[in-house]
């Protein structure tokens, strides 16, 4: 990020509170920190632990809802409850069917995780100036980074979602045989589209969510206070993560469909076009199909932004710490 506040007294210069959060009172370095008294690096590092461990820990219920979404698109089913998913994996397939595809989503989700918050922590630094609890800031800075992380992750998502099938002839998450289908490297990315789509108001529904529902825990919690517990981001992210998922779920429904398409006996659709796919469920489904897993998807995303928000701002205070550790022994070197 390089984004720098000089120690010029000209007038001209523009009016940052030296004394905000976003400036901390000490002496300004020749490379000063970026807001939090962290740097661009330091955002990567952070987003890409806290990326990790969310996916890691919450993958079997993102199994459950590959499955409960992609089986409409074979052909007309009853409704699938998460119990008889679930239990249906550990029967046929034992504990291992829910982590099917985990290696692949491991590949991806630190590098997409540390272009996510860096971009968004860029991007909130530059927009909001002046105004730094700006709902539409947060909204839009969620926006830019999700553009940004979906170019990173879609591959190994679709590689993931269809380890995750039933039946799935991949042993492996190998890029060559996802390709075999004739398409190429397009093959990886024909759900680039509607994933961007769907992430778009999910992340602007998110980060706006969270970063409202944080300053209103802080004012509960820390009773006027500015205090960042864990608490706060645990349940700040919770309530972001829930909210976001139940809105878009019908995108995801697309999404899922369009990488799973051809694979395990899902139908195979003639373009990418949302219209066509929505239109194929509701044909067959009816318009529950478009809402088909939205339970599995909050249990998903609540607990997963909770541990994601924990983690990231955790490991930020890690390197707050650190840096101010460094300051005061350059302080003192200098003495």
């Amino acid at each position: 990020m390089g984004a720098t506040a000089t120690a010029s007294t000209a007038d001209t210069s523009p009016n940052f509170d030296q004394t905000s959060e976003f400036y901390p009172d000490h002496e300004v370095s020749v490379f000063p920190p970026t807001h939090d008294g962290l740097k661009f690096w330091q955002f990567m590092i952070a987003g890409s632990i806290a990326g990790s461990i969310e996916h890691m820990a919450m993958f079997p219920v993102d199994t459950l809802k590959t499955r409960m979404q992609a089986i409409s698109s074979s052909s007309k089913t009853p409704s699938v409850t998460l119990r008889q998913s679930l239990g249906s994996i550990i029967k046929l397939e034992g504990l291992a069917g829910l982590y099917r595809g985990i290696a692949a989503m491991g590949l991806g989700a630190g590098p997409a995780h540390a272009v996510y918050f860096s971009v968004y922590e860029s991007s909130k630094k530059f927009l909001s100036i002046g105004n730094p609890n700006n709902s539409m800031v947060h909204a839009a800075s969620g926006v830019l980074a999700t553009v940004t992380s979906d170019a990173v992750i879609t591959p190994m998502d679709v590689v993931k979602q269809r380890l995750q099938l039933k039946g799935s002839p991949y042993k492996g998450g190998r890029l060559r045989e996802e390709g075999c289908d004739g398409r190429g490297i397009g093959a990886f990315y024909a759900s680039y589209r509607t994933t961007v789509l769907m992430n778009a108001p999910f992340t602007a529904v998110h980060f706006a969510t969270y970063e409202a529902a944080k300053r209103g825990l802080m004012m509960e919690v820390s009773r006027g206070g500015d205090d960042e517990t864990l608490l706060v981001h645990a349940t700040a992210g919770a309530a972001a993560g829930a909210l976001a998922a139940a809105i878009t779920t019908p995108l995801d429904v697309v999404k899922t469909q369009l990488q799973c398409q051809g694979v395990c006996g899902c139908e195979r659709f003639s373009s990418s076009s949302m219209r066509d796919v929505v239109e194929a469920i509701v044909k067959k489904d009816g318009y529950g199909g478009v809402m088909r897993g939205w339970i599995p998807r909050m249990l998903f995303h609540a607990p997963a932004a909770a541990i994601c928000w924990s983690t990231y701002e955790a490991v930020k205070t890690f390197f707050q710490q650190l840096n101010e550790e460094i300051d005061l022994l350059e302080k003192e070197g200098g003495n």
